[in-house]
């Protein structure tokens, strides 16, 4: 059975940083490519950063040098290290397969707000 489940989210100030993690089961988690998306309220849910097998990472332009991914395939988990969080990063962050997606998990609440 396909579990992820995401972690690490709060409230934090502007200029702030947390970092969040996802631990995945059921799956052959070192061969997949995985991915963070964020869904702020009344938008689509967008693809923020992935991890490719091979260690290599993309990142959506609005967080390029402010957050990093990386992965620990021995525990099973993927991490996304956010710092200067800008109040826009406000979102749910659920983690996934870059591609085809498996079922999403509950995601975790980031709030950056003063």
């Amino acid at each position: 059975q396909v579990q992820l489940v995401e972690s690490g989210g709060g409230l934090v100030q502007p200029g702030g940083s947390l970092r969040l993690s996802c631990a995945a089961s059921g799956i052959p988690f070192s061969i997949y490519d995985m991915a963070w998306y964020r869904q702020a309220p009344g938008k689509q849910r967008e693809l923020v950063a992935d991890i490719h097998t091979s260690g290599s990472t993309n990142y959506v332009d609005s967080v390029k040098g402010r957050f990093t991914i990386s992965r620990d395939n021995a525990k099973r988990t993927v991490y996304l290290q956010m710092n200067s969080l800008k109040p826009e990063d406000t979102a749910v962050y659920y983690c996934n397969r870059k591609r085809p997606l498996l079922t999403w998990g509950q995601g975790t609440q980031v709030t950056v707000s003063s």
